[in-house]
């Protein structure tokens, strides 16, 4: 009687688990990461440059991210008639937690308009490239950034804009114009004047030509522009999957964890 009872209640279990296994892949999009379409070329192909850029991203607990040697970053959105992905970059920064969108594009083809950079409470504009720099004091996305400073402190330069980040050297720093928060951005527009027109985030170009006999050839150089997204490509032994984000990721782990507490139930029934 007791046996019977055990095997009803195994029995069950096992329905549970395939019902809820059932219902989850029905749920599942193919080809989809959350709300993210994937296509040509991040899907597996013959094509010697898809099967490279299928490194290029990860989905991760139904969320896509960029590959890098640093890190995993949170991809927003791909535009396959641009051939850009777009990684987004939702609040503002600490200058200490900087990483440089040049580094993040870096051996890529630049894309359709140029990544800017949002500069916060800077103290010096003193630059070898300074004429890259401009005044942006009609933009206040950082606006919680000033609410930090005492009244009585008096920032020269509340917001600075950097046009196009490629044309400044790759090691450049927030902290060379002693500024306390950045964004990263990319252009709507390429008007000096036209301040509001930006977005946040940074954009990734993947319009590599099929004729292209080895994108990694810049990562053999001695000096050549390989970046960290690029670097990850070439040599995948030296990603890292730790998610670079102000709001961590994590995954629910539903799948493992309901087999587990099902293994659990049945130790303590005595059936296995």
């Amino acid at each position: 009687m007791q046996t019977s009872k055990k095997l009803n209640f195994l029995h069950f279990l096992l329905s549970l688990m395939l019902f809820f296994t059932t219902s989850t892949a029905q749920h599942t999009r193919p080809n989809h990461c959350g709300n993210i379409k994937l296509q040509t070329p991040f899907l597996s192909q013959n094509s010697s440059i898809s099967s490279l850029l299928t490194r290029m991203i990860k989905c991760k607990s139904q969320k896509l991210y960029f590959r890098t040697s640093i890190g995993l970053f949170p991809i927003s959105s791909i535009d396959y008639t641009s051939k850009t992905l777009t990684i987004s970059h939702p609040s503002c920064s600490s200058s200490q937690q900087y990483v440089s969108p040049a580094l993040l594009s870096a051996g890529f083809p630049s894309p359709p308009l140029p990544n800017s950079l949002l500069l916060f409470n800077c103290s010096s504009k003193r630059h070898p490239k300074s004429s890259l720099i401009h005044n942006c004091t009609r933009l206040h996305i950082c606006g919680a950034a000033f609410e930090v400073q005492e009244p009585e402190i008096k920032v020269p330069y509340s917001c600075l804009l950097v046009q196009d980040i490629e044309k400044l050297d790759t090691n450049f720093h927030p902290n060379d114009l002693s500024c306390s928060d950045y964004r990263r951005v990319y252009r709507r527009s390429l008007s000096e004047e036209d301040y509001e027109g930006v977005e946040l985030g940074t954009r990734i170009s993947f319009d590599i030509p099929d004729h292209v006999p080895d994108i990694c050839n810049e990562c053999k150089k001695p000096n050549g522009n390989c970046g960290v997204g690029l670097k990850c490509i070439c040599h995948a032994k030296e990603c890292k999957d730790k998610v670079i984000s102000a709001a961590r990721s994590l995954s629910t782990g539903i799948s493992f964890l309901f087999p587990l507490f099902s293994i659990i139930v049945l130790m303590n029934f005595g059936i296995i």
